[in-house]
């Protein structure tokens, strides 16, 4: 170093190191003035310093603008060395500065072709903007101190100028786009203002300068690369909001976004960006780079891809990871637990300390370079300005810095071990008999028919007709899910589900991808499918639920039904204006919920009551976000706050008993004394209802059954309070006051649905007639019977005498037989419950009473058992239930008699 700290006072002291800096100094020594200033460099001082370029000459222009960044930079750089700014405010300010630059230049350009040849228009009269995408630090506003701008220029509609020499949108547009480029970056004596990179637009160089918005979409769709989503997921654009076109951005979005972000999640990405990476990496070993921070191994380029390779996969379905800020990508993964909270720290500081070593050796002469100096002045420098006290104290940093970044980017992008732990390469091969010699070695208990089977499939052409790289997935994944299925408790089974879904994946290259990336992932799926038949189909129906399988503190986790709720609204909200969006978004959170309470349930961790209380609770959570938003979205509506209406559960989801694919028993109830409630409520309850049962890609929601409104299918859709309850008191059936046992409160309005349990309350605590009573259960009880005939020799765990109907019955009518005296009867607790609380009212014998009780749990708990091989019919040996089927019958009798 040459210049002496000591000749300098103040706030220059800290640039001492920078050569630019003392010869910019040394030129326009005005500029050490505000150096001092202790508040960072507003937009508006920069706004400022442009008022009035519009009158400049061209070299007027240059020079303003060029002597504008000097001061800017100098700024920037003394406060930035003297500790007084961090990261963002260096990155910011940079950016800003671009900003108002490019802004400034194109207003310029453009009045002095609006003289010459007019304003340009589309086919419809409309003004056409001249839109100046920012891409890459840029367009994240992370722009470096002596970085390159890269630009891409698009406009939305072809037409022509008005002007008295009109010229074609293009070629004004071009012209336009030259003419800013050589303000910003030709070198005049006060240097460039910006070096401007055009190489990102569509056919890079050999491109033409500007495009439309239909151009750059036919693009996209025929032409666009993988490298090109990466490098657009960061593009803002900087102008061209005119008046008349208030939608421009939002218009070029609509074509951005589909591009960079899938609607589904988007594995094969992970690929293409290490492929990109290896690219790199041959060009940085080719080129002898391994001291540039920025492509070198582990530096922020690394940093870049791991936090936009997670956005390229996820942003699609999670549109707050759809952000430009590095760090904020990097703080959003782990808010998700995309990345492990530690990694994110440390990428954070890794980026932030690359990113500021960064900026010191460009501080040295305003050059946009990389590379770690090899001479010793310049090192001392570098040291210097970054607070070491000599080079190699600063480069064992850099070291163990660029260490920890390539240790995460080797956990989180390289190349997963496809490695199966045995040799299963005879497994996917035209030769059955090694494929079933193979297969015998597993431990498979047929392997004929399962090499049969693998035979068939890649001589099938579903196989030989998918696309190269889908081929290669799936050559890798077969023999790794033989391997996986050996491990479980029936492989030959596993093996079977397995192949089915991966055969209904088989186009989709994402979801083979994450088979293929995840072998953690790929082991549960067959877990799951081996299992469960219902599980292996709920699966392939929804192979997004996949994603689920990739970290197990999520999987296992209990669920948090306040935050599901929440996650619920956010999602939704983000598609708004798009039901049929919302509708699928609403679908997947459900699925992916249940989803992990069938892992869980497989893994023992659920009781079947346990179960069917979140099931039911997550039910409960996504009525009420489908009940908001079909309102939200009702026209009109003769209230502006929330209307005055409740969704009232019935059956098992009223009881809290509801299994994975149960339908919903509901009904729609309201209080509003205004004359266009009823019509209102009417259409908000059909809204409702087809926001629940709308067939979408993702499926349904749920199967409803309206029936048990006030007069059944005939009825109203929906009922006032007043009607309800006047129905309930003099119109109703006994069955349907047996239903009301198990009804609930469960969306909407909270005052409608306590005024409805008050009316359910006094309905079940009427004094009533037993034996009228006992004649009416008795006579619906045999009409159900007749309805389900059982001609097997099983026993039909839900529908024959002494089952689960039949104790059904027993607890509403001892409810209905004894509220009037006994009111904790009315609570809704559930079968099991009520009859613990009649056993120890003396209703019923206490003994019988949890003999019924474990009867019960053993039903259920069969029962789900067999939903879960996915058999039609929940029947048993009658052998094995013999002693529950026996206590029902006694609790039948005394109750209800013979």
């Amino acid at each position: 170093m040459n210049e002496p700290v000591a000749d300098l006072s103040g706030a220059a002291a800290a640039l001492a190191p920078s050569r630019y800096a003392m010869a910019l100094l040394a030129s326009r020594p005005e500029l050490g003035e505000g150096l001092a200033d202790p508040a960072p460099l507003a937009r508006a001082e920069i706004d400022a310093a442009l008022a009035g370029a519009d009158t400049d000459d061209e070299a007027a222009l240059k020079r303003r603008l060029r002597r504008l960044r000097q001061r800017v930079l100098l700024r920037v750089m003394a406060r930035d060395l003297a500790g007084r700014a961090d990261l963002a405010e260096v990155c910011t300010t940079m950016s800003a500065l671009a900003d108002a630059a490019l802004a400034a230049a194109q207003a310029w350009c453009e009045a002095r072709l609006v003289r010459a040849h007019g304003v340009p228009r589309g086919a419809g009269g409309a003004p056409q903007p001249f839109v100046v995408v920012g891409m890459g630090k840029l367009g994240g506003g992370e722009l470096n101190v002596s970085s390159d701008i890269d630009l891409v220029f698009v406009y939305p509609e072809e037409g022509e100028s008005d002007g008295a020499r009109p010229l074609s949108n293009h070629e004004y547009f071009t012209r336009l786009g030259r003419r800013l480029i050589a303000l910003l970056s030709e070198a005049t004596e006060d240097g460039f203002t910006f070096r401007v990179d055009m190489r990102l637009r569509p056919y890079g160089e050999s491109g033409p300068l500007v495009c439309s918005f239909e151009a750059l979409e036919n693009y996209f769709i025929t032409q666009g690369r993988q490298w090109e989503r990466y490098a657009w997921i960061k593009a803002r654009p900087l102008t061209g909001a005119v008046d008349g076109t208030p939608g421009t951005t939002e218009a070029l979005a609509q074509i951005v976004r589909p591009f960079v972000f899938r609607k589904y999640l988007d594995y094969a990405t992970l690929g293409a960006m290490r492929r990109l990476h290896a690219e790199v990496r041959r060009e940085v070993a080719r080129r002898e780079l391994a001291d540039h921070i920025k492509l070198g191994p582990g530096g922020i380029r690394e940093i870049e891809f791991i936090a936009q390779a997670l956005q390229l996969v996820r942003g699609g379905r999670d549109p707050a990871l759809a952000v430009r800020p590095t760090l904020t990508v990097l703080e959003r993964l782990a808010e998700r637990k995309l990345i492990p909270p530690q990694a994110a720290r440390e990428l954070q500081q890794a980026y932030d300390f690359l990113r500021r070593l960064e900026h010191r050796l460009q501080y040295l002469d305003d050059r946009q370079t990389h590379r770690l100096p090899a001479d010793a002045d310049d090192r001392a420098r570098v040291a210097a300005m970054s607070g070491r006290p000599d080079w190699a104290a600063l480069e064992a940093e850099i070291d163990a810095v660029r260490a920890t970044v390539t240790q995460h980017f080797q956990a989180m992008l390289a190349e997963s071990d496809e490695g199966t732990g045995s040799d299963l390469a005879t497994v996917w091969q035209d030769d059955r008999e090694a494929v079933e010699r193979a297969l015998a070695a597993l431990g498979y208990r047929d392997p004929a028919a399962a090499a049969q089977r693998l035979v068939s499939l890649r001589a099938s052409q579903r196989y030989t007709l998918l696309p190269t790289d889908s081929r290669r997935r799936f050559d890798q994944l077969v023999p790794a899910l033989a391997s996986v299925a050996a491990d479980t408790a029936d492989p030959d089974t596993t093996l079977a589900r397995g192949l089915e879904l991966i055969e209904a994946i088989a186009r989709r290259a994402s979801y083979l991808a994450l088979l293929a990336e995840h072998r953690v992932a790929l082991e549960r799926v067959a877990r799951i499918v081996g299992a469960s038949s219902w599980a292996a189909q709920f699966v392939t129906r929804h192979p997004l639920l996949l994603d689920e399988l990739l970290d197990d503190r999520v999987l296992y986790a209990a669920p948090d039904w306040p935050a599901f709720g929440q996650a619920l609204r956010e999602q939704v909200a983000a598609y708004a204006g798009d039901t049929e969006a919302q509708m699928i978004v609403l679908r997947e959170l459900h699925q992916a919920q249940v989803f992990r309470l069938l892992a869980q349930d497989l893994a023992g961790q659920l009781s079947v009551e346990r179960l069917a209380d979140h099931l039911s609770a997550a039910a409960d959570a996504v009525l009420r976000i489908c009940l908001e938003t079909a309102w939200a979205g009702l026209r009109d509506r003769h209230r502006v706050d929330a209307p005055r209406f409740a969704v009232i559960s019935y059956g098992k989801q009223g009881g809290k008993e509801l299994g994975y694919a149960s339908d919903l028993d509901i009904i729609f109830l309201y209080d509003d004394d205004d004359e266009r409630a009823a019509e209102v409520y009417a259409r908000l309850a059909q809204r409702v209802n087809n926001w629940l049962t709308t067939h979408t890609a993702a499926g349904v929601l749920f199967a409803t059954d309206l029936r048990l409104r006030p007069s059944g299918a005939s009825g109203l859709l929906v009922s006032s309070l007043a009607a309800f309850e006047q129905y309930q008191e003099k119109s109703a059936w006994t069955w349907e006051h047996q239903a009301l046992t198990r009804a609930r409160f469960c969306a909407g309005d909270a005052s409608v649905g306590a005024a409805f349990e008050a009316i359910r309350g006094r309905i079940l605590r009427r004094r009533r007639d037993p034996a009228a009573l006992a004649r009416d259960v008795l006579e619906m009880r045999e009409k159900m019977h007749a309805a389900h005939p059982n001609r097997s020799k099983l026993f039909d765990l839900k529908h024959d005498r002494g089952g689960m109907i039949d104790l059904e019955f027993i607890v509403q009518t001892l409810v209905l037989a004894h509220a009037h005296a006994h009111p904790e009867l009315v609570g809704n607790l559930g079968n099991i419950a009520l009859l613990g609380i009649a056993g120890r009212l003396g209703l019923i014998a206490p003994a019988l009473a949890e003999r019924c009780q474990s009867a019960y749990r053993d039903f259920r708990r069969l029962q789900h058992a067999l939903r879960l091989e996915g058999a039609q019919y929940a029947r048993v040996e009658p052998a094995s239930v013999e002693a529950d089927v026996a206590a029902v019958r006694e609790l039948w009798a005394a109750v209800l008699g013979s």
